[in-house]
């Protein structure tokens, strides 16, 4: 048997031939003498090197640097893990923080913000078949001015809730609790002018020293930004919470108005109404007023903002209303069906053209049919309403396009300003009278049902 090959087993390969290495040189020859030749070698260079000084400076200078590099090399990603990275992306430089400095923003947000927010108790008369009672509700505000201007939601001071069965009456007390004074301390308030339209309102206390918030600017702001609400909610007075605005420009419809609004997933409840929508900086940026509640709905709050908020708010520090463009008709909507029927258009149709107003003078006709004003497209008298107020100011001239006679016709008309609505003089008493008796017919005729179904 050759000895030069042998077979070794493998578990990978079942057989493996192995090759014996060739003789070679041995280890003094491979190893030692290259040893030495390389030390004294490099005891030579170095010798010289450090020997003449510019080089000696030039690689001690080279050694501390590169030692200075490591170190800040080290203390930078150590630093980024505990602070402040940055993301990079085609769009934008954004700068991520940890949890400390986030919660060193809500802390300072807090802190700047919560004194310039009041709790509101509104005291109501309630008419009902028992008599007369007395009912609380309550609510949020924010300090304006350091006199005693307070904004909050006109739900927060008009009475709303009405049924069948019960009456409220206006506000009948009013009284607002500063930040960091007693529970039993508190002032009277006077409603200097409030809009269902906008739900906002103006209320006024002898104070002076407040501290007014800081406004700030709610046409720039970002899906994603920061934002706390501060209020009332459910009574427990000078509450947080935060987080993010969701969308802007969000439309909502609440009962007969339109509202174009701030949203986002900040917890809003009953109570936080009138409260403060506030930025990173703990400027105001909108005005908490509405959210979304269902079953498995959370996260959907909504707040009036600012900007558009100030315009409504200085009208009613100034006149005690809201000053709006006015066209001046009374009317109803076409829907497709009967404009169908009536070989009409789907429009507004006017009803009543009011004398002396600017449809007077256009000369706007009883059975017009709005269908756009300028460009725009109407369908409804909502519609019509909001384009109007968001688009136009008193002055303004406008053109509507009207079908009349069965041919489309364009008026041009000026806005003037619509009269300041006076509230309906009622005598609660007689209107709950009258309800009663209505249901004590209702109550009579169930009683001869139940005697003949019975007997």
């Amino acid at each position: 048997m050759d000895n030069d090959n042998q077979f070794s087993y493998s578990a990978q390969n079942n057989f493996k031939q192995v090759q014996k290495p060739p003789k070679g040189p041995g280890f003094g020859s491979r190893v030692v003498i290259p040893f030495i030749s390389g030390t004294l070698g490099a005891c030579l260079v170095g010798g010289v090197c450090l020997g003449i000084p510019g080089i000696k400076d030039r690689l001690l200078s080279s050694t501390e640097t590169e030692k200075k590099s490591n170190d800040d090399e080290k203390k930078s990603t150590k630093a980024s893990s505990s602070y402040i990275s940055t993301l990079d992306n085609s769009s934008y430089n954004a700068k991520l923080m940890d949890i400390a400095e986030y919660s060193e923003t809500s802390v300072a947000v807090s802190e700047s913000v919560l004194p310039s927010v009041v709790g509101i108790t509104v005291t109501y008369d309630v008419q009902s078949f028992g008599g007369t009672t007395t009912a609380e509700a309550s609510g949020s505000g924010v300090i304006i001015s350091d006199d005693g201007y307070i904004i909050t939601n006109n739900h927060v001071v008009s009475s709303t809730s009405d049924s069948f069965y019960y009456q409220l009456s206006e506000a009948k007390d009013i009284k607002i609790h500063l930040y960091g004074t007693p529970e039993d301390e508190l002032y009277d308030a006077e409603i200097i002018g409030k809009d269902a339209s906008t739900d906002l309102a103006v209320l006024k206390i002898e104070a002076e020293g407040l501290q007014e918030i800081a406004i700030g600017d709610s046409s720039n702001l970002r899906v994603g930004e920061f934002v706390m609400a501060v209020g009332n909610p459910l009574g427990l007075e000078s509450s947080v919470s935060a987080g993010i605005i969701s969308a802007i420009d969000r439309e909502i419809e609440d009962g007969e108005y339109n509202f174009t609004t701030i949203q986002t997933d900040a917890a809003i409840n009953s109570g936080n109404s009138g409260g403060a929508l506030v930025n990173s900086k703990g400027e105001l940026i909108g005005i908490n007023f509405l959210k979304a509640s269902s079953s498995g709905v959370e996260g959907i709050g909504f707040a009036i903002p600012i900007n558009s908020a100030m315009d409504t708010i200085d009208d009613l520090i100034e006149v005690g209303y809201v000053k709006k463009p006015y066209i001046g008709i009374e009317g109803r909507n076409v829907t497709e069906d009967l404009a169908q029927k009536y070989d009409s258009k789907v429009g507004i149709y006017i009803d009543t053209v009011l004398e002396g107003t600017p449809a007077e003078e256009a000369g706007l006709q009883e059975g017009d049919v709005i269908t756009k004003i300028d460009d725009h497209k109407v369908e409804t008298i909502q519609e019509l309403n909001n384009y109007k107020a968001q688009n136009y100011e008193i002055g303004d001239e406008i053109t509507l396009t009207v079908y009349r006679d069965n041919k489309e016709k364009k008026i041009k008309l000026t806005l003037g300003e619509q009269p300041k609505e006076e509230p309906e003089e009622s005598d609660n008493e007689d209107s709950i009278q009258n309800r009663a008796d209505t249901l004590q017919d209702y109550y009579d005729m169930f009683d001869e049902y139940y005697r003949y179904f019975y007997y």
